[in-house]
């Protein structure tokens, strides 16, 4: 703003005339410089601290990039190993199902050989009833021959029996 005041601040006498007018004019247009070179120094100290944090924002999304890629790559690792570990455990859990059934298979053949059956009444009485049958049975056949062996051994001979003679 100096340079404007030398310029027309000069002893020339053909700007004497319009020197106060001049002087009006060179203090606006000081005025202006300084409002200029203010907000210059705003904006440049704006765009300064603009571009730190344009600066920090672009490190942080680095590092977070970073980190995110390293998470990614981790869980991927992790996918991989739970993928085998699920494949093992389908594996171990196919081949205890196989044994179980044959356990189970075994268990079935041996309750049917080592368990006793439990047989309905009506079972139990017909076979009860052919029991007592059969017993009846050998009881007549058994009187039967008490009765021939009473009665000595004419009625043996008669009869057509075998067997020993009883002396009586």
């Amino acid at each position: 703003h100096g340079a404007l005041r030398d310029y027309y601040g000069k002893g020339d006498h053909a700007h004497e005339t319009s020197g106060d007018t001049a002087t009006g004019i060179i203090g606006i247009l000081e005025v202006t410089e300084s409002d200029f070179t203010k907000t210059l120094a705003e904006m440049t100290a704006a765009e300064k601290a603009a571009q730190a944090d344009y600066l920090q924002g672009t490190k942080e999304n680095d590092i977070e990039k970073v980190t995110k890629e390293k998470d990614v790559g981790y869980k991927t690792q992790e996918i991989g190993q739970l993928a085998k570990a699920l494949a093992e455990a389908s594996s171990d859990r196919e081949s205890v199902r196989k044994e179980l059934d044959a356990v189970r298979e075994q268990l079935e053949k041996l309750s049917e050989m080592c368990v006793p059956k439990v047989e309905s009444y009506a079972a139990k009485k017909a076979k009860r009833e052919a029991e007592m049958a059969g017993l009846r049975e050998a009881l007549s056949i058994l009187e039967n021959e008490a009765a021939l062996l009473q009665r000595g051994p004419a009625v043996r001979k008669q009869t057509g029996l075998r067997g020993a003679t009883l002396d009586a």
